[in-house]
């Protein structure tokens, strides 16, 4: 019997997005964030934005073969800045800083609609409830889950940034199951991508798997076999508590 259900964040619980506007937005963030720790840098956006472009780059080739996810420091000492002249020891001091701007400005984010009517109707159904995130900020995830107003759903929130381990890689989902004391086949999980979201759950045993498409999902799904499918597909998040009470319904019948 399902009694647990663990969220993907960015495209799942939030509605995220990228733009022109948040690329250029982001990459003045940065450089204001340096200047204001005694970093010379020039007044170039265009110019920042491409070196950010590729520092990236290089830390998802990293990261992508990996399943690896490294801390702030070394994302951007080691990585997103080298093309600064920065390194590791210089950037540490104000890492978390530019990670979690980074997270916000980047991307637009907002609450998908139904979020908390679907939490409370999980709630309601006796569900542990958990968020399991990709993220490279340290406190990002919890600071937006408190404002948006449902923190408190949730009986454990589990970051790459803290685990070291990215989805698909089984030990980020490992460590969520001991921490909400759940095994796989009591669990469902709910994602927007395939390759992260639906791959992952499946080869741990979870009970069953939801997607719902975001604006994120083609690009993180080029590489995706065409036959893996979820257990279920929804078009609204609200769906996952339909189709859960429906199912517990079943199975205490």
């Amino acid at each position: 019997m399902i009694d647990t259900v663990l969220f993907d964040m960015g495209g799942t619980l939030e509605d995220i997005f990228v733009d022109r506007e948040s690329r250029e937005c982001s990459a003045r963030e940065v450089l204001r964030i340096l200047r204001e720790n005694g970093i010379a840098v020039p007044d170039d956006g265009a110019a920042a934005e491409k070196k950010l472009a590729d520092g990236w780059d290089r830390y998802a080739a990293y990261r992508g073969p990996t399943q690896r996810e490294l801390k702030p420091e070394e994302i951007w000492g080691r990585y997103v800045l080298t093309d600064f002249g920065l390194d590791f020891e210089t950037v540490k001091p104000f890492a978390e800083e530019l990670a979690h701007m980074w997270e916000v400005t980047y991307y637009h984010r907002s609450l998908r609609p139904g979020v908390r009517e679907m939490l409370e109707g999980l709630k309601s159904l006796g569900m542990k409830l958990g968020v399991v995130s990709n993220t490279a900020s340290l406190y990002q995830v919890f600071e937006i889950l408190e404002e948006y107003g449902i923190r408190d759903y949730f009986q454990d929130v589990t970051l790459s940034s803290v685990t070291g381990y990215r989805k698909p890689n089984e030990n980020i989902f490992q460590v969520a199951l001991h921490q909400v004391r759940s095994a796989p086949s009591a669990c469902a999980y709910v994602g927007d991508t395939f390759s992260r979201d639906v791959i992952g759950p499946q080869k741990m045993g979870f009970a069953v798997t939801f997607h719902i498409h975001s604006h994120l999902t083609a690009s993180r799904d080029q590489d995706v076999p065409k036959d893996v499918r979820a257990t279920y597909t929804v078009e609204e998040i609200g769906q996952v508590y339909t189709i859960l009470k429906e199912l517990k319904g079943r199975q205490t019948a």
